[in-house]
C-alpha cells in the first residue's frame, strides 16, 4: 500500500487532498532517482492529519539536516528529495496559478532555492544527456542563446490556443505537445523535469480536470522517459519523435484511464529490433520493392514510414506525426501517388493508403 493511501481512500477530503499532493511530490522524486527519508515521510503523515503546517514541515526538514554536520553524497541528495517534495506539496497545496515564463521560472526558484545555484535562472550554456531510454544517445536541447525566446514563444502560441470545440483525444494531444515542447527547450541546468510536471499540473487545474495524481505517483520515470521519445529522432534507424507515450500518460492523468505505462517499451533498442525485423519481412515478401524509395527524400521516408504503421492516418495525423503542415503533407502525397509509390484505397472518408510495388 502507497504511504498515504490510507488518506486517499478514507480520509476526509482535505487529508485526501493533503495525501494526493503528498503522493504527487514524494512519487516526482524518481525522475532524478531520489527517494525521500523516512523522517519525511513522518512530517508528511502530521501535516496531513493536521498536527503541524507546511511551512513547519519545512522548517523541521532543514533543522534535521543543519544538525547532521557530517553526510555523504547520499545523504546530501535525500536531503535534496525531502526539501523539493515538501515545496512541491506547497505549490500544489495553493489556489494561485499564472500560466507565464514567469511563472515556469518561479516554481523552479521555488522547488531549488538553497539546493541548486541556478535556482530560477536560465541556463547560458548548452547541455547534452545520455538517456537511457535512446541507449546513450541525447536530445538535442535549445541552444542557451535562444532559451528565453523559444520559451516566451511557446507559451505565447499556448496562451492564444483555442481549446472550445476540441474533443477530450484533441486537447489531450495539444497538451502532451505543449508539455514535451517546453521540456525539450530544458530551459535550466537541472531540475526540468519536476518543474515541468508542477507545472502542468497547476495549468491542468485550471481546465477543471480532476487529476489522477497515481501517474505521477507510480510512472514519474516513464512520464521523464516519455518526454525524452517526444524529441527524439533518428531516421536512418526508423526513430521518429512521437508523442503517442506521452499521450498515454496524460490520459491515465486526466481521464483515469490504466494503459500500461512500462519503460522497456519507450527504449528505441526495442524499436530497432522490430524495424529491422520488419525490414527483413517486407525485402522477402516484396523483392521488386527493394530499392523503390530510393529517390525518396527523408520527409517522404517519414511519411511512408507512417503509413506503413498506420495506412489510415489522415493528412492531420501524418502533419502531426512528422512535424510539418498539413498543406506539405498534401503536395507530398500527391507527389508519391503519381510516382506510383502509394495509391489511396477505398476512397477519401473511409479509405487508407497502400504502399505499392515498384519494379
Amino acid at each position: 500500500m502507497n504511504d498515504f493511501e490510507e488518506y486517499i481512500r478514507q480520509g476526509e477530503p482535505h487529508k485526501r487532498e493533503k495525501g494526493y499532493a503528498w503522493q504527487t511530490a514524494i512519487g516526482l522524486q524518481a525522475v532524478d532517482g531520489l527517494k525521500p527519508s523516512e523522517y519525511l515521510k513522518e512530517k508528511a503523515r502530521q501535516h496531513i492529519e493536521g498536527d503541524i503546517t507546511i511551512d513547519e514541515v519545512k522548517q523541521l526538514v532543514d533543522s534535521y539536516y543543519k544538525s547532521k554536520t557530517v553526510r555523504s553524497s547520499i545523504e546530501d541528495r535525500t536531503e535534496e528529495a525531502d526539501k523539493v517534495s515538501a515545496r512541491i506539496t506547497e505549490i500544489l497545496s495553493e489556489n494561485t496559478f499564472t500560466f507565464s515564463p514567469v511563472e515556469y521560472i518561479a516554481i523552479h526558484r521555488r522547488l531549488f532555492k538553497g539546493i541548486f545555484s541556478h535556482a530560477g535562472q536560465i541556463r547560458d550554456y548548452n547541455i547534452t544527456k545520455n538517456e537511457w531510454v535512446l541507449k546513450g544517445a541525447t536530445v538535442l536541447y535549445a541552444s542557451a542563446g535562444s532559451i528565453r525566446e523559444t520559451l516566451d514563444y511557446d507559451f505565447s502560441q499556448e496562451k492564444i490556443f483555442d481549446y472550445k470545440g476540441l474533443n477530450i483525444d484533441e486537447a489531450i494531444k495539444h497538451i502532451a505537445q505543449f508539455a514535451s515542447g517546453i521540456w525539450q527547450i530544458h530551459a535550466f541546468g537541472e531540475g526540468n523535469t519536476r518543474t515541468t510536471a508542477v507545472f502542468i499540473i497547476k495549468y491542468l487545474h485550471t481546465f477543471g480536470f480532476n487529476i489522477s495524481n497515481e501517474a505521477f505517483t507510480d510512472h514519474s520515470w516513464y512520464f521523464r522517459n516519455a518526454l525524452v521519445r517526444a524529441n527524439y529522432n533518428d531516421l536512418t534507424k526508423g526513430i521518429y519523435a512521437t508523442t503517442e507515450y506521452i499521450e498515454k500518460f496524460f490520459r491515465n492523468l486526466i481521464l483515469g484511464e490504466q494503459n500500461a505505462l512500462k519503460n522497456r517499451h519507450l527504449q528505441i533498442g526495442e524499436l530497432e529490433k522490430q524495424a529491422t525485423q520488419s525490414a527483413k519481412q517486407t525485402e522477402t515478401e516484396n523483392p521488386k520493392c527493394k530499392n523503390c524509395t530510393l529517390d525518396c527524400t527523408l520527409e517522404e521516408m517519414a511519411v511512408l514510414k507512417y503509413l506503413q504503421e498506420k495506412p489510415n492516418a489522415t493528412q492531420k495525423e501524418i502533419a502531426q506525426h512528422i512535424g510539418k503542415s498539413e498543406r506539405t503533407v498534401k503536395t507530398m502525397t500527391v507527389n508519391l501517388s503519381e510516382r506510383g509509390i502509394i495509391e489511396r484505397k477505398n476512397g477519401r472518408r473511409n479509405g487508407f493508403w497502400e504502399i505499392k510495388n515498384r519494379d
